[in-house]
């Protein structure tokens, strides 16, 4: 491709949701795009009927937007070179496969799936790569019409010619392949739909992409793509093969390292901005700094030749971590309306206004994701209430439910329910117990919260308020010792 305006793709098949290699494809596309003033172009790469429903277009579509990865062609943005659909290109791959016979360039292939398979197998045996060894490129007249009679339709193969295919990738230097190891391959199936490398050849051409950045496991088809651009004539793109995301055995990310689509994360309540930002990261640098950024400034400082050969490893911790940074500086407003979901299907209905906003900014400091909200709504909620196996603990201890009493006693003597009341409380009963630091609070944080850990106690004290708080000692009272205010008064 010649210079002129850049202009990448990303062609996700619609077969499931948006794994997260894909994502960050997506997002490389999109960066190179921003940081050249190029255009990005979105298709739908859907010729497999079975396997692409509308359910994970939708799907695809949405994470996209999730992640505020724009496109400036493609669905719902038609441009100059549609359709953007795959499937409603049929009418375009059937006129060019036609030019491939017209030149000579292909031949049908009647051979069935067990066929190909028992050729596969012996090569197999034989420990050679197994590869398709032209059984049909020679046919005659008469055996083909014989087989069609027969009832078989033809795939179509592209005569592969011998030779090394050489070309220049831009993240991973000169790189060759030799075209008697490849075989003839299919490039339209015996169903009427295109094969991969065939469709993409077209469409790359035609929608007139520069450059083609995708993952290095698309390396072995670029040979065939080569072989086809080629044939037509056409000039190809430049092409970088990035590295793939792994899981921490260093195999390719899958399901068995955990989660691994867009998806999941957006329901596990991580943030979109720490998502992009941390794909961004993933084998790759942007120099010294932080490694948050601002997507402007990831935009600006993207380099696609400097992003690593060798396979990125996932690190949750690590996006955790990330995603924890962006909550503590998320915008109140915005994390209202996530939270109020979660709040809603916790039971938590009447926690609205300045109050929530409050509630949100107490606990956020100790939450990794959104979702983890669902674990503090004890604080606001009695039917949410929650002692967990670790408050158990302590609350069980000796001298535990002494403390509680106390510090129930003491609260009654106060009369508001400011900031400075309640942490007044806290000292007058440690000068009255002769109780100090974690003996002293644990036992009042597992009363109040069902937890060890969490917002700062006095933070907490002054949130919650001194009659809720009471009702709550008061419970856990009522489940560990003797109740406060009946008979006798206790003292610890």
């Amino acid at each position: 491709m010649g210079e002129g305006k850049i202009r990448v793709r990303f062609a996700p098949s619609p077969t499931g949701e948006l794994h997260i290699g894909n994502a960050r494809t997506a997002l490389y596309n999109w960066l190179f795009a921003r940081h050249h003033q190029g255009t990005f172009v979105l298709r739908i790469e859907d010729t497999d009927p079975q396997r692409s429903t509308d359910l994970f277009k939708a799907n695809l579509l949405e994470d996209l937007h999730w992640l505020s990865i724009d496109w400036d062609e493609g669905p719902g943005k038609d441009g100059p070179y549609g359709p953007y659909f795959q499937s409603h290109r049929s009418g375009i791959y059937e006129k060019y496969l036609q030019i491939l016979k017209d030149m000579d360039r292909v031949y049908p292939c009647y051979c069935t799936e067990a066929e190909l398979e028992a050729e596969r197998q012996n090569l197999l045996s034989l420990k050679r790569m197994p590869r398709y060894m032209g059984k049909c490129r020679n046919m005659s007249e008469e055996e083909r019409q014989r087989l069609e009679t027969e009832g078989r339709k033809p795939a179509y193969r592209f005569k592969v010619r011998s030779g090394k295919i050489e070309f220049q990738d831009r993240i991973r230097g000169k790189m060759q392949f030799d075209g008697d190891a490849i075989g003839d391959f299919i490039v339209m199936r015996s169903n009427g739909l295109p094969a991969y490398n065939f469709a993409v050849v077209v469409d790359d051409h035609l929608m007139k992409i520069s450059h083609v950045i995708r993952g290095e496991d698309h390396l072995s088809n670029t040979a065939s793509q080569l072989l086809l651009y080629e044939a037509f004539g056409f000039e190809p793109p430049q092409f970088l093969h990035h590295s793939l995301i792994l899981g921490e055995d260093h195999t390719k990310l899958s399901k068995r390292h955990g989660a691994v689509s867009v998806g999941e994360f957006r329901r596990r309540g991580f943030l979109p901005e720490a998502v992009v930002n941390y794909l961004s990261i993933l084998g790759s640098s942007f120099g010294e700094g932080s490694e948050i950024r601002p997507m402007g400034e990831i935009m600006q400082l993207f380099n696609i030749e400097k992003v690593g050969k060798g396979g990125a490893v996932f690190d949750e911790e690590k996006l955790q971590w990330m995603n924890a940074a962006y909550l503590r500086h998320y915008g109140v407003e915005k994390l209202r309306e996530l939270v109020l979901p979660i709040l809603v299907e916790g039971g938590v209905k009447d926690l609205q206004g300045e109050r929530l906003n409050r509630f949100i900014e107490l606990v956020r400091p100790n939450m990794g994701s959104v979702n983890e909200i669902s674990g503090y709504l004890g604080l606001v909620s009695e039917e949410a209430f929650v002692i967990d196996d670790e408050a158990d603990q302590v609350l069980r201890k000796d001298r535990s439910v002494d403390v509680i009493k106390g510090f129930c006693l003491v609260l009654k003597e106060k009369d508001e329910d400011s900031a400075g009341e309640l942490k007044g409380a806290l000292k007058q009963l440690s000068l009255s117990t002769g109780i100090r630091g974690k003996a002293l609070y644990m036992p009042i944080r597992a009363a109040i919260t069902g937890m060890t850990k969490g917002p700062e106690l006095d933070a907490l004290l002054h949130f919650m308020g001194r009659d809720f708080i009471l009702k709550r000692l008061e419970r856990v009272i009522g489940r560990y010792g003797a109740g406060v205010g009946q008979g006798r008064q206790e003292t610890p």
